[in-house]
């Protein structure tokens, strides 16, 4: 069944359980695990349960659907996961709760095969590439009481016009391309969400330009490796429709700078190896693309990286960076790095200050390696001892921290437009928003100015946030 067909099949599926729970006040509680693009398809997931006539609660004891989208990067989500699952047996057993699993882990077979042997009460497993089925697989449950398994080890497809109830009303995330082909040898992503597979230009224009018409002005483009968007395509010759000129990801770029009504573009997560000069150039001449980039070292050392396969040297990291600090006015870097992978010694993770010495990145996510079933790094035998693990994550913490300290200062007396996003998490009293480069700025107003982009005066710096004023307020 082509890909139109499927989603209008799936519509009527929605249909056949909207008309089931008519004026039942039934409610849906979702919890994510894992990246950006997880959150998305969490959206997806919200859409069409809320379609199928669910309200979302934050409290599980007052739902009738619990629904997990898991990650399996991580090992404590793992871990999570099945401590969520025992507390949900008990309200299982009271009310009849529909309990629901889906995502990256789901397409692990050591998982399922856990899940139904230690929580058979667990009613729907889903994979990543069976998402657009969901209304399918809840509407067998309700009507014919059976558990569902719906996993496919093959590549998914790419299902365009799913329902999809976005968490912000500012900035929406617009997936780019699914899958990763890249294999580094500690991420089991290759395997569970398979091999790269683009999105048509005109699709995500015409998705970003609705987002624009509903008054969104911050969009960040989603994809394991988003620098090589249609890369595979050209590559193997798969037929894809130009459109509005775009065939790269230089050229979705500058697509995007011209939808008006759009502010700021982001961008997650390229690959080192494939930032390409034309990317580089775009960066620097659309002024809507923000110019805090997300750049992964993962390791500075150039050993290191062999084994991780990850395709460019620490020399190779450096020049990209000299070079796009060179091109790109006000250039801002954010990274990832993993501390311990197998093999690692004292001297190699040295390397790594190293680099982070030398970048002076704005924000750096760390990791301390986590093994992952099914991948290289996992049957490596020389696994680093865990207390030496965290021992090298607090070093590169307290140095990251001193960083983020001293970069923070530069902030302090300047003007900075702040797109305002909501209420303060800590402090009701204050307002929230982020700066071009990412940064959080807290600061007192009004809630009208909640989704409006501001100047704001910094006055003062807290580490992981900056305190901001409203010019009037001097």
């Amino acid at each position: 069944m082509n890909t139109k067909n499927e989603v209008k099949l799936q519509q009527e599926y929605i249909e056949k359980v909207k008309k089931i729970n008519k004026n039942k006040n039934l409610k849906y509680n979702i919890l994510t695990f894992g990246c950006q693009l997880n959150e998305n398809d969490s959206e997806k997931l919200c859409g069409m349960l809320e379609e199928m006539g669910y309200t979302k609660t934050e409290k599980p004891e007052e739902a009738d659907i619990a629904l997990f989208n898991t990650c399996c990067v991580r090992e404590n989500a793992e871990d999570k996961l099945f401590g969520k699952l025992g507390e949900l047996k008990r309200l299982k057993e009271q009310k009849g709760l529909i309990i629901a699993i889906g995502g990256c882990m789901m397409q692990e077979k050591h998982i399922t095969n856990k899940i139904k042997e230690s929580y058979p009460f667990v009613d729907i497993i889903f994979g990543t590439h069976t998402l657009h089925k969901f209304p399918e697989d809840l509407h067998k449950t309700i009507e014919e009481k059976r558990k569902i398994e719906d996993i496919l080890d093959i590549d998914g497809k790419v299902y365009e016009g799913l329902p999809i109830r976005r968490s912000s009303k500012t900035k929406a995330s617009v997936t780019i391309m699914n899958g990763c082909n890249n294999f580094c040898s500690y991420c089991i992503v290759p395997y569970v969400r398979g091999r790269e597979r683009s999105r048509q230009p005109r699709d995500i224009i015409n998705e970003v330009r609705e987002l624009a018409s509903n008054g969104y002005k911050e969009i960040i483009l989603l994809g394991q490796n988003v620098n090589s968007y249609l890369r595979v395509e050209k590559e193997k010759g798969i037929e894809f429709e130009e459109y509005e000129g775009v065939n790269s990801f230089a050229t979705l770029l500058r697509a995007i700078n011209k939808i008006d009504s759009i502010e700021r573009i982001r961008f997650v997560s390229p690959h080192p190896k494939d930032f390409t000069d034309d990317v580089i150039e775009q960066i620097a001449d659309c002024e809507k693309v923000c110019k805090l980039i997300h750049l992964p070292l993962q390791s500075g050392n150039t050993k290191v990286l062999k084994e991780m396969n990850r395709k460019y040297t620490k020399e190779q990291y450096l020049n990209l960076v000299e070079k796009m600090k060179n091109k790109i006015p006000n250039l801002t870097l954010s990274t990832d790095i993993i501390v311990g992978f197998p093999g690692e010694t004292d001297e190699e993770f040295e390397d790594t200050l190293d680099v982070v010495r030398k970048v002076k990145f704005e924000q750096v996510y760390m990791f301390i390696y986590s093994r992952r079933v099914g991948t290289p790094g996992d049957k490596m035998e020389n696994q680093v001892p865990e207390e030496i693990k965290h021992k090298r994550f607090d070093k590169l913490k307290a140095l990251v921290e001193s960083q983020i300290e001293e970069n923070n200062q530069k902030y302090v007396g300047t003007i900075q437009k702040v797109l305002v996003e909501g209420e303060s998490k800590n402090n009701k009293n204050m307002l929230s928003g982020r700066t071009d480069s990412n940064k959080v700025v807290i600061f007192e107003g009004s809630k009208d100015l909640i989704d409006k982009t501001i100047d704001l005066k910094i006055v003062s710096e807290h580490m992981w946030y900056l305190k901001g004023e409203l010019e009037e307020i001097k």
